[in-house]
């Protein structure tokens, strides 16, 4: 991976971008959470510089990526949702993405996990297109939010050993497709032409597309923890302002 100032020249630029805890605070209700002002000025920023297409990477299902970013129709913000197993690419019809007997797994043991949530006050299950979601953020009491976790773990383990698991601030996702952000990266690159990608996410199911990145890409870590990324931002502000910098560093060199 390089630098911020050497992806200005390259191109066609790819800056593909998750949005919780990356471009957006993280919230207690994940349907509220919606993009930081200086985010958003940045992302248009991009928008408008030479060559350069954006995209959200996220776990989100497509239709909740789409009201939390208030992303409409004419947008030319690309999305990747459900870690790369769902796509909005205009031109592009949908993707044949579930059978019914997945659906009607997912749909069992989503109830099944409701259930066992209803004694964890706090905790709640987020529906998703291919699995579901287990959030604890609001649980007072640490004991029972690993109480719920295990118990769903072994209800997950048991009756769907081979869906994916995966952990991120006070969730635990399982799905049955286990397309990771890395293939979502890789497709985005695939259908845009880009000669370069910048990469920029904040939990462990980012680690994925940051450690696919290629030399002459640029990975950016939002926050603490371990990473593949070759430069680290404080917090959402500093990244806004990052991506500032690269859109008008870009709009400069393709003068």
């Amino acid at each position: 991976m390089t630098g911020p100032g050497a992806v200005a020249g390259t191109a066609r630029l790819l800056v593909a971008l998750d949005f919780d805890g990356t471009l957006s605070a993280l919230v207690d209700d994940p349907m509220s959470a919606r993009m930081s002002a200086p985010a958003r000025e940045a992302v248009d920023a991009l928008l408008s510089a030479p060559d350069t297409v954006v995209a959200l990477v996220s776990g989100r299902s497509l239709g909740d990526l789409r009201v939390i970013s208030e992303h409409g129709d004419d947008s030319r913000i690309l999305l990747a949702a459900s870690h790369g197993a769902e796509f909005w690419i205009p031109g592009h019809p949908a993707d044949e993405v579930a059978s019914a007997a997945d659906l009607t797994l997912r749909d069992r043991l989503r109830g099944e996990a409701e259930a066992l949530g209803a004694d964890v006050p706090g905790s709640w299950i987020e529906p998703k297109s291919f699995g579901f979601g287990v959030h604890t953020r609001t649980v007072r009491e640490s004991d029972a939010a690993a109480r719920l976790h295990a118990q769903v773990d072994e209800l997950v383990a048991r009756e769907a050993p081979s869906w994916r698991r995966r952990q991120g601030h006070n969730l635990v996702e399982y799905a049955f497709r286990t397309e990771g952000k890395d293939a979502a990266v890789a497709r985005l690159r695939a259908e845009t032409a880009a000669t370069a990608v910048v990469f920029a996410g904040d939990d462990v199911t980012d680690e994925d597309a940051l450690r696919s990145l290629e030399p002459g890409d640029l990975g950016i870590r939002v926050g603490p923890g371990e990473t593949a990324a070759s430069v680290r931002v404080a917090d959402t502000n500093e990244l806004a302002e990052l991506l500032t910098t690269i859109a008008r560093e870009r709009a400069a060199a393709r003068q």
